[in-house]
Protein backbone atom coordinates (compact mmCIF):
# COMPACT_ATOMS: atom_id res chain seq x y z
CA UNK A 1 0.00 0.00 0.00
CA UNK A 2 1.41 3.37 -1.01
CA UNK A 3 2.15 6.20 1.39
CA UNK A 4 0.08 8.47 -0.88
CA UNK A 5 -3.07 6.67 0.24
CA UNK A 6 -2.21 7.45 3.85
CA UNK A 7 -1.71 11.11 2.96
CA UNK A 8 -5.06 11.24 1.18
CA UNK A 9 -6.75 9.65 4.20
CA UNK A 10 -5.15 12.27 6.46
CA UNK A 11 -6.52 15.02 4.24
CA UNK A 12 -10.06 13.71 4.72
CA UNK A 13 -9.51 13.18 8.46
CA UNK A 14 -8.51 16.82 8.85
CA UNK A 15 -11.64 17.92 6.99
CA UNK A 16 -13.85 16.16 9.55
CA UNK A 17 -11.61 17.21 12.46
CA UNK A 18 -10.75 13.66 13.53
CA UNK A 19 -7.65 12.53 15.42
CA UNK A 20 -7.32 9.40 13.33
CA UNK A 21 -8.88 6.42 11.57
CA UNK A 22 -8.92 3.03 13.28
CA UNK A 23 -9.39 0.23 10.73
CA UNK A 24 -10.34 -3.03 12.42
CA UNK A 25 -11.30 -6.53 11.30
CA UNK A 26 -12.00 -10.00 12.65
CA UNK A 27 -12.63 -12.93 10.29
CA UNK A 28 -13.31 -10.60 7.34
CA UNK A 29 -16.34 -9.03 9.01
CA UNK A 30 -15.07 -5.65 7.81
CA UNK A 31 -14.33 -6.25 4.14
CA UNK A 32 -14.15 -2.49 3.62
CA UNK A 33 -11.01 -2.43 5.74
CA UNK A 34 -9.59 -5.18 3.54
CA UNK A 35 -10.28 -3.12 0.42
CA UNK A 36 -8.66 -0.01 1.88
CA UNK A 37 -5.66 -1.95 3.16
CA UNK A 38 -5.39 -3.93 -0.10
CA UNK A 39 -5.35 -7.32 1.63
CA UNK A 40 -5.54 -10.06 -1.03
CA UNK A 41 -8.69 -12.18 -0.94
CA UNK A 42 -6.58 -15.36 -0.85
CA UNK A 43 -4.97 -14.39 2.49
CA UNK A 44 -6.09 -16.23 5.61
CA UNK A 45 -7.41 -13.73 8.15
CA UNK A 46 -8.69 -15.32 11.36
CA UNK A 47 -7.46 -13.00 14.12
CA UNK A 48 -8.19 -9.43 15.12
CA UNK A 49 -6.06 -6.70 13.62
CA UNK A 50 -6.04 -2.90 13.87
CA UNK A 51 -4.49 -0.30 11.62
CA UNK A 52 -4.27 3.19 13.09
CA UNK A 53 -3.87 6.18 10.79
CA UNK A 54 -3.34 9.24 12.98
CA UNK A 55 -4.00 12.64 11.51
CA UNK A 56 -0.44 13.45 12.53
CA UNK A 57 2.29 10.86 13.00
CA UNK A 58 3.25 7.37 11.88
CA UNK A 59 0.61 4.68 11.20
CA UNK A 60 0.61 1.73 13.62
CA UNK A 61 -0.27 -1.93 12.97
CA UNK A 62 -1.57 -4.13 15.79
CA UNK A 63 -1.53 -7.77 14.67
CA UNK A 64 -1.75 -11.23 16.24
CA UNK A 65 1.31 -13.45 16.64
CA UNK A 66 -0.37 -16.15 14.50
CA UNK A 67 -0.76 -13.73 11.59
CA UNK A 68 1.98 -11.14 12.20
CA UNK A 69 2.56 -10.61 8.48
CA UNK A 70 -1.02 -9.67 7.53
CA UNK A 71 -0.27 -5.93 7.26
CA UNK A 72 3.41 -6.09 6.29
CA UNK A 73 2.62 -4.39 2.97
CA UNK A 74 1.28 -1.34 4.83
CA UNK A 75 3.55 1.46 6.10
CA UNK A 76 4.00 2.02 9.81
CA UNK A 77 5.25 0.53 13.07
CA UNK A 78 4.14 -3.01 13.97
CA UNK A 79 2.97 -4.20 17.40
CA UNK A 80 2.47 -7.95 17.79
CA UNK A 81 0.17 -9.36 20.50
CA UNK A 82 -0.91 -12.85 21.50
CA UNK A 83 -3.24 -12.47 24.50
CA UNK A 84 -6.34 -10.32 24.75
CA UNK A 85 -4.69 -8.41 27.60
CA UNK A 86 -1.75 -7.45 25.37
CA UNK A 87 -4.13 -6.47 22.58
CA UNK A 88 -6.13 -4.16 24.85
CA UNK A 89 -2.94 -2.61 26.28
CA UNK A 90 -1.54 -2.00 22.80
CA UNK A 91 -4.76 -0.39 21.66
CA UNK A 92 -4.98 1.73 24.81
CA UNK A 93 -1.41 2.96 24.36
CA UNK A 94 -1.85 3.73 20.66
CA UNK A 95 -5.10 5.64 21.10
CA UNK A 96 -4.05 7.53 24.23
CA UNK A 97 -5.01 11.17 23.94
CA UNK A 98 -7.18 10.71 20.85
CA UNK A 99 -10.66 12.17 21.32
CA UNK A 100 -12.33 11.72 17.93
CA UNK A 101 -11.75 8.38 16.20
CA UNK A 102 -13.15 7.30 12.84
CA UNK A 103 -14.35 3.70 12.40
CA UNK A 104 -16.67 1.70 10.13
CA UNK A 105 -19.61 2.55 12.33
CA UNK A 106 -22.93 4.26 11.64
CA UNK A 107 -24.94 6.02 14.37
CA UNK A 108 -28.20 4.13 14.89
CA UNK A 109 -27.07 1.92 11.96
CA UNK A 110 -28.43 4.60 9.63
CA UNK A 111 -26.07 3.52 6.82
CA UNK A 112 -25.74 -0.26 7.35
CA UNK A 113 -23.38 -0.65 4.39
CA UNK A 114 -20.59 0.98 6.38
CA UNK A 115 -21.58 -0.36 9.81
CA UNK A 116 -19.01 -3.19 9.90
CA UNK A 117 -17.43 -2.89 13.37
CA UNK A 118 -19.19 -4.79 16.18
CA UNK A 119 -20.72 -2.89 19.08
CA UNK A 120 -18.33 -4.45 21.61
CA UNK A 121 -15.26 -3.10 19.84
CA UNK A 122 -16.87 0.33 19.61
CA UNK A 123 -17.63 0.07 23.34
CA UNK A 124 -13.98 -0.62 24.11
CA UNK A 125 -12.74 2.33 22.06
CA UNK A 126 -15.27 4.57 23.79
CA UNK A 127 -14.11 3.27 27.17
CA UNK A 128 -10.74 4.85 26.41
CA UNK A 129 -12.40 8.26 26.44
CA UNK A 130 -12.80 8.70 22.69
CA UNK A 131 -15.80 9.61 20.55
CA UNK A 132 -16.33 7.14 17.69
CA UNK A 133 -17.48 8.78 14.46
CA UNK A 134 -18.50 7.21 11.16
CA UNK A 135 -16.18 6.72 8.19
CA UNK A 136 -19.22 6.88 5.88
CA UNK A 137 -18.22 10.19 4.31
CA UNK A 138 -14.54 9.38 3.67
CA UNK A 139 -14.56 5.62 3.05
CA UNK A 140 -16.06 5.74 -0.49
CA UNK A 141 -13.04 7.73 -1.71
CA UNK A 142 -11.07 4.51 -1.21
CA UNK A 143 -13.64 1.75 -1.80
CA UNK A 144 -16.15 3.12 -4.33
CA UNK A 145 -14.06 5.53 -6.44
CA UNK A 146 -12.72 3.66 -9.48
CA UNK A 147 -9.47 3.94 -11.33
CA UNK A 148 -9.38 3.85 -15.15
CA UNK A 149 -8.91 0.09 -15.26
CA UNK A 150 -11.95 -0.48 -13.05
CA UNK A 151 -14.08 1.98 -15.01
CA UNK A 152 -13.22 0.09 -18.19
CA UNK A 153 -14.14 -3.20 -16.51
CA UNK A 154 -17.53 -1.78 -15.55
CA UNK A 155 -18.22 -0.65 -19.11
CA UNK A 156 -17.19 -4.07 -20.40
CA UNK A 157 -19.45 -5.83 -17.91
CA UNK A 158 -22.39 -3.54 -18.69
CA UNK A 159 -21.91 -4.19 -22.40
CA UNK A 160 -21.79 -7.92 -21.69
CA UNK A 161 -25.00 -8.10 -19.66
CA UNK A 162 -26.77 -5.96 -22.26
CA UNK A 163 -25.69 -8.43 -24.95
CA UNK A 164 -26.88 -11.35 -22.84
CA UNK A 165 -30.28 -9.71 -22.32
CA UNK A 166 -30.77 -9.08 -26.02
CA UNK A 167 -29.78 -12.63 -26.94
CA UNK A 168 -32.05 -14.00 -24.21
CA UNK A 169 -35.09 -12.27 -25.65
CA UNK A 170 -34.31 -13.77 -29.07
CA UNK A 171 -33.87 -17.21 -27.50
CA UNK A 172 -37.22 -16.99 -25.68
CA UNK A 173 -38.95 -15.76 -28.85
CA UNK A 174 -37.59 -18.71 -30.84
CA UNK A 175 -38.92 -21.19 -28.27
CA UNK A 176 -42.33 -19.54 -28.23
CA UNK A 177 -42.64 -19.40 -32.03
CA UNK A 178 -41.59 -23.04 -32.31
CA UNK A 179 -43.87 -24.12 -29.44
CA UNK A 180 -40.96 -25.39 -27.36
CA UNK A 181 -41.39 -25.81 -23.59
CA UNK A 182 -39.51 -23.20 -21.59
CA UNK A 183 -39.46 -22.22 -17.90
CA UNK A 184 -38.10 -19.30 -15.89
CA UNK A 185 -35.36 -21.61 -14.61
CA UNK A 186 -34.37 -22.59 -18.15
CA UNK A 187 -33.89 -18.92 -19.01
CA UNK A 188 -31.89 -18.31 -15.85
CA UNK A 189 -29.54 -21.18 -16.73
CA UNK A 190 -29.19 -19.84 -20.27
CA UNK A 191 -28.17 -16.42 -18.93
CA UNK A 192 -25.59 -17.89 -16.59
CA UNK A 193 -24.13 -20.14 -19.30
CA UNK A 194 -23.78 -17.09 -21.54
CA UNK A 195 -21.74 -15.41 -18.82
CA UNK A 196 -19.22 -18.25 -19.00
CA UNK A 197 -18.83 -17.70 -22.75
CA UNK A 198 -18.17 -14.01 -22.15
CA UNK A 199 -15.75 -14.71 -19.26
CA UNK A 200 -18.05 -13.00 -16.78
CA UNK A 201 -18.89 -14.07 -13.23
CA UNK A 202 -21.75 -13.28 -10.86
CA UNK A 203 -22.46 -13.60 -7.16
CA UNK A 204 -25.98 -15.01 -7.12
CA UNK A 205 -28.63 -16.72 -9.22
CA UNK A 206 -30.18 -14.35 -11.74
CA UNK A 207 -33.79 -13.11 -11.70
CA UNK A 208 -36.18 -14.32 -14.37
CA UNK A 209 -39.78 -13.61 -13.35
CA UNK A 210 -43.03 -14.20 -15.21
CA UNK A 211 -46.39 -12.49 -14.56
CA UNK A 212 -47.11 -12.27 -10.79
CA UNK A 213 -43.56 -13.38 -9.99
CA UNK A 214 -42.32 -10.10 -11.49
CA UNK A 215 -44.19 -8.28 -8.72
CA UNK A 216 -41.69 -9.82 -6.26
CA UNK A 217 -38.49 -7.76 -6.67
CA UNK A 218 -36.24 -10.60 -5.46
CA UNK A 219 -37.97 -13.62 -6.96
CA UNK A 220 -35.47 -16.33 -7.92
CA UNK A 221 -36.68 -19.28 -10.03
CA UNK A 222 -35.82 -22.73 -8.71
CA UNK A 223 -35.34 -25.86 -10.80
CA UNK A 224 -38.38 -27.69 -9.43
CA UNK A 225 -40.70 -24.74 -8.84
CA UNK A 226 -40.45 -22.24 -11.66
CA UNK A 227 -43.23 -21.18 -14.00
CA UNK A 228 -43.44 -22.03 -17.69
CA UNK A 229 -43.23 -19.16 -20.14
CA UNK A 230 -46.25 -19.03 -22.44
CA UNK A 231 -47.71 -16.74 -25.06
CA UNK A 232 -49.24 -13.67 -23.46
CA UNK A 233 -46.90 -13.69 -20.45
CA UNK A 234 -45.14 -10.65 -18.97
CA UNK A 235 -41.43 -11.27 -18.32
CA UNK A 236 -38.89 -9.42 -16.16
CA UNK A 237 -35.16 -10.08 -16.53
CA UNK A 238 -32.73 -8.72 -13.91
CA UNK A 239 -29.10 -9.69 -14.60
CA UNK A 240 -25.69 -8.61 -13.30
CA UNK A 241 -22.10 -9.77 -13.79
CA UNK A 242 -18.48 -8.63 -13.85
CA UNK A 243 -15.13 -9.68 -15.23
CA UNK A 244 -13.25 -12.36 -13.31
CA UNK A 245 -10.80 -10.11 -11.40
CA UNK A 246 -10.65 -9.11 -7.74
CA UNK A 247 -10.75 -5.45 -8.76
CA UNK A 248 -13.47 -5.74 -11.43
CA UNK A 249 -16.74 -3.75 -11.24
CA UNK A 250 -20.25 -5.06 -11.89
CA UNK A 251 -22.70 -4.16 -14.62
CA UNK A 252 -26.37 -4.47 -13.56
CA UNK A 253 -29.50 -4.09 -15.70
CA UNK A 254 -33.20 -4.98 -15.67
CA UNK A 255 -35.42 -5.33 -18.75
CA UNK A 256 -39.06 -6.29 -19.36
CA UNK A 257 -40.85 -7.96 -22.26
CA UNK A 258 -44.16 -9.53 -23.23
CA UNK A 259 -44.63 -12.81 -25.02
CA UNK A 260 -47.09 -11.14 -27.34
CA UNK A 261 -47.34 -8.77 -30.30
CA UNK A 262 -48.04 -5.83 -27.99
CA UNK A 263 -48.37 -5.11 -24.26
CA UNK A 264 -51.71 -4.60 -22.56
CA UNK A 265 -52.88 -1.06 -21.89
CA UNK A 266 -52.11 -1.44 -18.18
CA UNK A 267 -48.64 -2.88 -18.80
CA UNK A 268 -47.85 0.04 -21.08
CA UNK A 269 -49.16 2.57 -18.55
CA UNK A 270 -47.03 1.22 -15.70
CA UNK A 271 -43.97 0.96 -17.95
CA UNK A 272 -44.34 4.60 -19.02
CA UNK A 273 -44.53 5.82 -15.42
CA UNK A 274 -41.44 3.84 -14.38
CA UNK A 275 -39.51 5.07 -17.41
CA UNK A 276 -40.40 8.70 -16.58
CA UNK A 277 -39.19 8.14 -13.03
CA UNK A 278 -35.91 6.70 -14.30
CA UNK A 279 -35.38 9.68 -16.60
CA UNK A 280 -36.20 12.17 -13.82
CA UNK A 281 -33.59 10.67 -11.50
CA UNK A 282 -30.99 10.58 -14.27
CA UNK A 283 -31.59 14.17 -15.32
CA UNK A 284 -31.20 15.41 -11.75
CA UNK A 285 -27.79 13.73 -11.49
CA UNK A 286 -26.70 15.17 -14.83
CA UNK A 287 -27.92 18.66 -13.95
CA UNK A 288 -26.13 18.76 -10.59
CA UNK A 289 -22.81 17.58 -11.98
CA UNK A 290 -23.09 19.92 -14.98
CA UNK A 291 -23.33 22.82 -12.51
CA UNK A 292 -20.71 21.32 -10.15
CA UNK A 293 -23.20 21.14 -7.29
CA UNK A 294 -23.31 18.52 -4.54
CA UNK A 295 -25.96 15.82 -4.90
CA UNK A 296 -26.82 13.32 -2.19
CA UNK A 297 -28.26 9.85 -2.65
CA UNK A 298 -31.63 10.60 -1.05
CA UNK A 299 -32.26 13.41 -3.53
CA UNK A 300 -32.02 11.04 -6.50
CA UNK A 301 -34.45 8.65 -4.84
CA UNK A 302 -36.92 11.48 -4.26
CA UNK A 303 -36.69 12.55 -7.91
CA UNK A 304 -37.82 9.11 -9.10
CA UNK A 305 -40.23 8.45 -6.25
CA UNK A 306 -42.08 11.74 -6.71
CA UNK A 307 -42.95 10.80 -10.31
CA UNK A 308 -44.41 7.48 -9.18
CA UNK A 309 -46.25 9.04 -6.24
CA UNK A 310 -47.86 11.68 -8.44
CA UNK A 311 -49.07 8.92 -10.76
CA UNK A 312 -50.80 7.28 -7.79
CA UNK A 313 -48.50 4.26 -7.37
CA UNK A 314 -46.26 5.39 -4.50
CA UNK A 315 -47.30 2.46 -2.29
CA UNK A 316 -46.16 0.04 -4.98
CA UNK A 317 -42.58 1.36 -5.24
CA UNK A 318 -41.21 -0.63 -2.32
CA UNK A 319 -37.44 -0.29 -2.66
CA UNK A 320 -34.83 2.42 -3.16
CA UNK A 321 -34.15 3.90 -6.58
CA UNK A 322 -30.60 2.62 -6.84
CA UNK A 323 -27.45 1.30 -5.19
CA UNK A 324 -23.76 2.01 -5.41
CA UNK A 325 -21.81 -0.45 -7.56
CA UNK A 326 -18.15 -1.39 -7.12
CA UNK A 327 -16.36 -4.69 -6.52
CA UNK A 328 -19.53 -5.68 -4.69
CA UNK A 329 -22.85 -5.43 -6.50
CA UNK A 330 -24.28 -3.38 -3.63
CA UNK A 331 -21.32 -1.22 -2.81
CA UNK A 332 -20.04 1.07 -0.08
CA UNK A 333 -20.72 4.42 -1.77
CA UNK A 334 -23.86 6.54 -1.78
CA UNK A 335 -27.12 4.74 -2.48
CA UNK A 336 -30.07 6.39 -4.19
CA UNK A 337 -32.20 5.92 -1.13
CA UNK A 338 -34.66 7.92 0.94
CA UNK A 339 -36.93 4.97 1.70
CA UNK A 340 -34.96 2.14 3.25
CA UNK A 341 -32.46 4.62 4.67
CA UNK A 342 -31.84 8.37 4.42
CA UNK A 343 -28.55 8.43 2.54
CA UNK A 344 -27.03 11.89 2.88
CA UNK A 345 -23.68 10.90 1.39
CA UNK A 346 -22.67 12.72 -1.78
CA UNK A 347 -22.30 11.00 -5.13
CA UNK A 348 -18.60 11.18 -5.98
CA UNK A 349 -16.92 11.48 -9.39
CA UNK A 350 -15.48 8.19 -10.69
CA UNK A 351 -18.23 6.17 -9.04
CA UNK A 352 -21.03 4.03 -10.43
CA UNK A 353 -24.58 3.31 -9.30
CA UNK A 354 -27.84 1.89 -10.59
CA UNK A 355 -31.03 3.79 -11.39
CA UNK A 356 -33.86 1.24 -11.08
CA UNK A 357 -37.31 2.51 -10.08
CA UNK A 358 -40.15 0.02 -10.10
CA UNK A 359 -43.88 -0.48 -9.62
CA UNK A 360 -45.05 -3.87 -8.31
CA UNK A 361 -48.70 -4.89 -8.48
CA UNK A 362 -49.21 -8.01 -6.32
CA UNK A 363 -50.89 -10.87 -8.14
CA UNK A 364 -50.47 -9.11 -11.51
CA UNK A 365 -47.00 -8.00 -12.65
CA UNK A 366 -44.14 -5.66 -11.81
CA UNK A 367 -42.07 -3.30 -13.93
CA UNK A 368 -38.50 -2.41 -12.99
CA UNK A 369 -36.19 -0.59 -15.37
CA UNK A 370 -32.50 -0.52 -14.54
CA UNK A 371 -29.34 0.83 -16.01
CA UNK A 372 -26.16 2.12 -14.43
CA UNK A 373 -24.75 5.63 -14.28
CA UNK A 374 -21.01 6.21 -14.26
CA UNK A 375 -19.84 9.67 -13.27
CA UNK A 376 -16.55 10.53 -14.95
CA UNK A 377 -13.89 12.50 -13.09
CA UNK A 378 -14.85 15.65 -15.02
CA UNK A 379 -18.52 15.31 -13.99
CA UNK A 380 -19.79 13.86 -17.27
CA UNK A 381 -22.57 11.35 -16.50
CA UNK A 382 -22.71 8.27 -18.74
CA UNK A 383 -25.46 5.65 -18.95
CA UNK A 384 -24.06 2.12 -19.14
CA UNK A 385 -25.99 -1.04 -19.95
CA UNK A 386 -28.29 0.69 -22.42
CA UNK A 387 -31.76 2.18 -22.10
CA UNK A 388 -35.18 0.60 -22.60
CA UNK A 389 -37.73 2.99 -24.10
CA UNK A 390 -40.47 0.47 -24.84
CA UNK A 391 -41.57 -2.98 -23.74
CA UNK A 392 -39.92 -5.69 -25.84
CA UNK A 393 -42.54 -7.65 -27.82
CA UNK A 394 -41.39 -11.21 -28.48
CA UNK A 395 -44.06 -12.20 -31.02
Amino acid sequence: MKETKIEEARKHLKEIRADGWLLYDFHRNNLLAHVFLEIPQKNIVTRRFFYWIPTHGEPIKIVHAIEPYILDHCPGKKIVYSSWQLMEKALSDVLKGSKRIVMEYSPKNAIPYVSRVDAGTVDFVRSLGAEVVSSAEILPYFTAVMDEKQAASHQSAAKGVKQVAEETWKWIAWHLKNQKTLTEYDVQQKVESDYVKLHLITDHSQIVAVNAHSADPHYIPQKNSSSPIKKGDFILLDIWAKENHDWAIYGDITRVAVAAERPTEKQQKIFSIVRKAQIAATELVKERFAHKKRIEGWEVDDAARNVIRKAGYGDFFIHRTGHNIERELHGSGAHMDNLEMHDVRPILPSTCFSIEPGIYLPGEFGVRLEYDLYVHQDGTVEISGGEQDEIVCLL
